[in-house]
């Protein structure tokens, strides 16, 4: 799967990162609580959040994460934006909450990799 299909099933307005829309991901999580992705997200490569803050970015940097997703229609500030440009970072938001947008892209193949502790 590709940012840009995950893009197109979850209906998803393209914020920025348009020119990377076909880096490959095999992975994903979905998480408000940042502090629950640095424990127990492995190898994810996109993050599916309601949370809109600069620090989400700064943990899918850490994480070397490719793609954000912000649910239920969240709209990143211009700060956002520019430190996601910064790191290489794609930003989509759609309209669907967060269970729904997770639900879509498992069952278009995507999988998660939370472990557990």
């Amino acid at each position: 799967m590709t940012v840009r299909d995950i893009a197109q099933y979850l209906k998803c307005e393209i914020v920025s990162g348009e020119e990377h829309l076909d880096r490959e991901v095999k992975t994903a999580c979905g998480s408000d609580m940042m502090s629950d992705v640095l424990a127990y997200v492995k190898d994810q490569s996109v993050l599916i959040t309601g949370l809109v803050n600069p620090q989400v970015v700064r943990t899918a940097d850490m994480m070397d994460m490719i793609c954000i997703v912000f649910v239920r229609g969240k709209e990143p500030t211009d700060a956002i934006i520019e430190l996601a440009e910064e790191r290489d970072i794609t930003l989509l938001k759609t309209h669907y909450g967060m269970f729904k947008a997770c639900g879509l892209l498992y069952s278009n193949g995507l999988s998660g990799g939370v472990i557990a502790k």
